[in-house]
């Protein structure tokens, strides 16, 4: 059997280590972004959408662990380590007083193109087990992408807004109605397509909006 590595540093896990290896795991740069102070990804929005609070795990430099873990998620098939944040993030956020009444957790959708292509969408495992923890519904039928788009690592602000401007589309929108909903996403860097996708719900009627990531770039 081939022994599972540490996406950090390579060496070998040891029994009980999964994805990273203890010494990684304690090098990750954690956010105290919850969902009851106010935070920097928070002020992303003011002004933008209607969002309740923002949150986000981690912290996203420009080179290290994280990076490397969300490259090996989107771009190398490695979907558990989605599965694997969500532990770690849902295991945090369960007892949010705040949460209490989500009942909906929706991911950033990918269009079907780069779906088929990458096999997966790399916030699914993400999300299906941040609600597993808040006893939520995990739905990828309501929130869809109209269009691919291109990378937006290389986009200022405006850009990344003109570009997901109307690529997002809701479907079914009484269901949720009444409903508090988490939208779940990899990495928060301008907002804008998280801002897209908050406005492809505009149409809910008495709905309560919440945002939670994997990294955000500080």
């Amino acid at each position: 059997m081939v022994p599972e590595l540490c996406f950090g540093c390579n060496a070998v896990l040891y029994r009980g280590e999964h994805v990273l290896c203890a010494f990684c795991r304690n090098e990750l740069p954690l956010t105290d972004f919850n969902f009851r102070d106010e935070n920097p990804a928070d002020r992303l929005f003011y002004g933008r959408c209607q969002v309740e609070k923002v949150s986000a795990l981690l912290y996203y430099p420009e080179n290290g662990i994280v990076r490397n873990l969300i490259h090996h998620l989107k771009y190398k098939k490695q979907e558990r380590i989605g599965g694997w944040l969500g532990t770690w993030y849902g295991q945090q956020i369960r007892d949010e007083p705040s949460l209490k009444g989500v009942s909906v957790v929706l991911p950033v959708p990918l269009h079907r193109k780069k779906k088929r292509k990458r096999g997966y969408n790399q916030c699914s495992r993400f999300g299906k087990v941040i609600a597993e923890h808040l006893g939520a519904v995990y739905s990828e039928k309501h929130l869809l992408k109209n269009t691919p788009t291109r990378t937006q690592t290389s986009k200022n602000r405006w850009k990344r807004w003109k570009s997901t401007e109307a690529a997002y589309r809701l479907q079914r929108p009484g269901e949720l109605e009444g409903r508090d909903i988490l939208i779940v996403d990899d990495v928060l860097t301008t907002g804008a397509t998280l801002e897209a996708c908050v406005r492809a719900l505009d149409s809910v009627i008495d709905k309560r909006i919440f945002i939670g990531v994997m990294a955000v770039v500080p």
